[in-house]
């Protein structure tokens, strides 16, 4: 009789593409998936480690892991697996940690594994990450995520990436374009490009330093018959070159949709934060987007409650977002995490100051979202639905990225239908 495995996938759109990968290697193994409610024979769960949230989360999943299946076997795979191991390994339930180069690497740890055993650490230093894994997301064949870089050379003062994933590295331009090929003939219509550091694609992809890069890549996905749409998932300001937006305002298949981290609209916290720009520059891609795709929408990563941000500093970044044409923000609470360099900054925000501003930060993403969607009124733009439906309702996403709500018709699933806002 083969064995079940239930998945359950914390933080970015890049864990949800590793733990699709992950899962499909088991399968190949034999396993059968379930869902993470549902009795299994093993659970695996692939953390974040971006905030303090995260842990606990994880750390309340296997509590109730404990609860509910206490004989099933438990990996904790991810970020947090590999910057705290032995936190994790000391948690009641868990059987076995892999760091991030033993991740893909499971089925072969799984078939020495017992429960009841202490837990199983098989972790690396992080110098030693040097491979790259590809992997893709696919649920309901409608929008794939698709991983084409990992890692990040970055420093910033905030940030635990690098340390749990290494240097950046890349999948090579000719073996995303044949994923996207196979993607294409499973009847995906969207694919969206993952990354811990996405425009730093090139960077150690097959021995081809320096001579690939992100856009050389648009150009080429381009050109793959059958995806009809591709989104840029999150991609760095210093990286967003003019040639690049330029290409995505006269594509046909990227989307007038590009999330771009800003986390703070004051130059000085930019720069205790260890950013590679100031705020002029993202004022100045954001002008050309807009002036190129007035339709365009454009979401942004803003942080919170960094150490020494006064009220000054948030007042500035609230009035430069507040003044900024775009679409929504994503707001993050500032969260200490070791081994950073923002914990040597002083004065820390106390938390119930950063969850006001936190609030404030949403209220405008909320009005923001509202006035772009309002622009658009009476307009007729594509719409993909997707298969997944709730209380008989389905949505999909414009071009442009705003969502729509429909009662589910069947006969809509996985097609582009153009739609009056």
């Amino acid at each position: 009789m083969s064995k079940t495995v239930a998945f359950h996938t914390l933080g970015c759109k890049l864990n949800f593409s590793e733990t699709s990968a992950i899962s499909r290697m088991l399968e190949n193994e034999g396993f059968e998936k379930r869902n993470f409610e549902e009795p299994a024979d093993v659970y695996v769960i692939n953390t974040c480690s971006v905030t303090d949230n995260a842990d606990k989360e994880c750390r309340h999943l296997v509590r109730r892991l404990q609860r509910q299946s206490p004989e099933s076997l438990v990996v904790i795979t991810g970020c947090y697996a590999q910057l705290k191991p032995a936190e994790i390994a000391a948690i009641p339930g868990v059987d076995l940690v892999l760091g991030a180069a033993e991740k893909f690497n499971i089925a072969h740890h799984l078939k020495e594994l017992s429960k009841g055993d202490s837990a199983k650490i098989c972790s690396c230093d992080v110098d030693e990450l040097t491979g790259f894994v590809p992997g893709y997301s696919i649920n309901d064949r409608t929008r794939t995520f698709l991983k084409v870089q990992d890692g990040c050379d970055y420093s910033c003062s905030f940030c635990t990436i690098p340390m749990a994933r290494g240097k950046s590295r890349s999948d090579s331009i000719a073996n995303v374009v044949k994923t996207a090929q196979e993607l294409a003939e499973k009847g995906v219509k969207e694919i969206i490009l993952t990354g811990v550091n996405l425009g730093d694609f090139g960077r150690g992809s097959n021995g081809m330093e320096e001579k690939e890069n992100f856009y050389g890549l648009v150009q080429a996905l381009e050109q793959v018959d059958g995806i009809e749409r591709y989104r840029i998932s999150s991609i760095e300001p210093n990286l967003l070159t003019n040639d690049i937006i330029e290409f995505v305002a006269a594509s046909r298949r990227f989307m007038p949709h590009f999330h771009i981290p800003l986390q703070s609209g004051s130059n000085k916290i930019l720069g205790l934060m260890r950013r590679r720009y100031q705020r002029e520059l993202y004022a100045d891609r954001v002008r050309l987007i807009k002036q190129l795709m007035p339709h365009c929408a454009i979401g942004v990563d803003v942080i919170v409650g960094f150490p020494g941000e006064t009220q000054a500093d948030f007042e500035e970044t609230h009035a430069f977002l507040h003044d900024l044409d775009i679409s929504y923000l994503h707001v993050f609470t500032y969260s200490e995490r070791d081994h950073t360099r923002a914990l040597e900054i002083k004065p820390v925000v106390p938390i119930n100051t950063r969850l006001a501003r936190n609030k404030q930060l949403r209220n405008l993403s909320y009005m923001k979202m509202q006035y772009f969607t309002q622009q658009h009124m009476g307009q007729s733009r594509p719409v993909l639905f997707e298969a997944f439906s709730k209380n008989e309702m389905m949505e999909g996403y414009t071009d442009n990225y705003i969502r729509v709500t429909t009662p589910h018709r069947p006969e809509w699933v996985n097609k582009i239908v153009d739609w009056t806002i």
